[in-house]
């Protein structure tokens, strides 16, 4: 494990992800929606996507909710693991390794689509690639931290149910 005494900015623990990753957060909120030349999104897309960010917006939150949950005391802002964690691999760490990553990708996805912005759906995958980048920059740390971690990794997908 990586002492927590090294100040935060040298980023020794990971620090520096997380500014990324609230960076790219907040650029899919807040970010331009469309290319101005560009055409507003029509029948029958803009059904569809609200229809698609109406189901990917919650499903996403309740992935990040019962994977903080389910974390309890061995959740940290940073990716590398705190001294003492416990490796967990039930609820919704049975379905996805990183299920905040995958349900915050999929919030992303779901908010594009849910305001038919072109450009939030470009963010929304820049954060896809920045999370997977992450992870697998965390997933070092836990094979480090856990025996186990090896054999769940080849078990369980990264990011997405049953996808990836």
């Amino acid at each position: 494990m990586i002492s927590s005494r090294m100040p935060w900015w040298k980023g020794v623990r990971g620090e520096w992800y997380v500014v990324g990753q609230i960076a790219l957060f907040l650029l899919v909120a807040f970010g331009p929606r469309n290319w101005p030349a560009w055409p507003a999104w029509s029948y029958p897309y803009v059904q569809v996507g609200f229809v698609m960010g109406g189901i990917l917006l919650p499903a996403g939150f309740l992935l990040i909710a019962t994977g903080m949950l389910k974390l309890g005391k061995n959740i940290a802002a940073v990716p590398c693991p705190k001294d003492g964690a416990t490796l967990i691999v039930s609820g919704p760490y049975s379905l996805v390794r990183h299920p905040m990553y995958g349900g915050a990708i999929i919030m992303a996805f779901g908010w594009a689509f849910f305001i038919q912005g072109s450009l939030t759906i470009l963010y929304a995958l820049i954060l896809f690639l920045f999370l997977d980048l992450k992870a697998r920059r965390e997933e070092q740390w836990l094979q480090d931290a856990f025996c186990g971690y090896e054999k769940y990794q080849k078990r369980v997908k990264k990011l997405i149910p049953y996808l990836y």
